[in-house]
C-alpha cells in the first residue's frame, strides 16, 4: 500500500536524543552502559518512568520514585539532574523540520507520536504546528510500545497502519509498529534515516 502518512517520534528523531543525554550522564557517574534503561525496564508498567510517560506522575513526584527504582537495581542517580540534561538536548533538528514541511507540501499527512511527560513550559508544544496530528503519551494515558497508541494515531490521521511510515530511535517501539503493518525506519543517524524515508515515499526531503 502506498504511504499516505508519516509518523515521527520526537526525542531522538525530530529533536535531540534523551538516550544520548542519559548515556553521557551514566558515563560521568561511572555506571554500566544502559544502567538507567535497565532500571526503567525492570520496574515495568508500574514503575515511575512508565507512570511519568502516561501522565500519572508529575516530575516532582517522579524524582524520588525513579531514584528508588534505580536503587532497586543497584545504581544511584540524581533524577532531577538527569532530567535537566534530557531537557537541555531537546533541540529541534532543522533537517527533520524541513523534511516534515516537504512531506506535507507533497500531500502526505504527518503526525508526532511521542512518549513524553508534563512539564511547566510544555516544551514539545512549540512543535505542534509542524504536524497534522500530535499524540502525546502523557495526554492520552498510553505509551509506546502499547499497540493502542499506534492505532490511535492512525485513527487521528485517518489512515490504515499499512499506509503509514513510522520513524523512531527505539527498537521495541518499531517492532510494535511493524506488527500492526506499518513501514518502520530506525533513526540512528538522521541523514541516513531521511535518505531511507525518501526512498519509501518517493519525495526529495533534504
Amino acid at each position: 500500500m502506498p504511504a499516505r502518512a508519516v509518523i515521527f517520534d520526537l526525542g531522538g528523531v525530530v529533536i535531540g536524543s534523551p538516550l544520548h543525554a542519559i548515556a553521557a550522564y551514566e558515563r560521568e557517574l561511572g555506571l554500566p552502559r544502559n544502567a538507567v534503561n535497565h532500571a526503567v525496564v525492570g520496574s515495568g508498567p508500574t514503575g515511575a518512568w512508565s507512570r511519568l510517560e502516561r501522565g500519572e506522575l508529575g516530575l516532582e513526584a517522579f524524582y524520588p520514585l525513579f531514584e528508588a527504582d534505580c536503587s532497586a537495581t543497584g545504581i544511584t542517580i540524581d533524577a532531577r539532574e538527569m532530567m535537566r540534561r534530557v531537557a537541555e538536548v531537546a533541540v529541534p533538528r532543522p533537517a527533520m523540520l524541513e523534511a516534515i514541511r516537504r512531506l506535507r507540501a507533497g500531500g502526505l499527512r504527518v503526525a508526532a507520536l511521542t512518549n513524553n511527560w508534563i512539564t511547566e513550559d510544555q516544551g514539545t508544544g512549540a512543535l505542534r504546528s509542524f504536524f497534522d496530528v500530535f499524540v502525546e503519551s502523557a495526554v492520552v494515558g498510553l505509551r509506546k510500545p502499547d499497540p493502542r497508541i499506534y492505532q490511535l494515531v492512525c485513527r487521528e490521521l485517518d489512515v490504515a497502519p499499512a499506509a503509514a511510515v513510522f520513524l523512531d530511535d527505539i527498537g521495541n517501539n518499531l517492532k510494535a509498529a511493524r506488527a500492526l503493518g506499518m513501514t518502520t525506519i530506525k533513526v540512528d543517524d538522521p541523514d541516513t534515516a531521511l535518505a531511507e524515508l525518501e526512498r519509501v515515499v518517493g519525495l526529495p526531503l533534504r
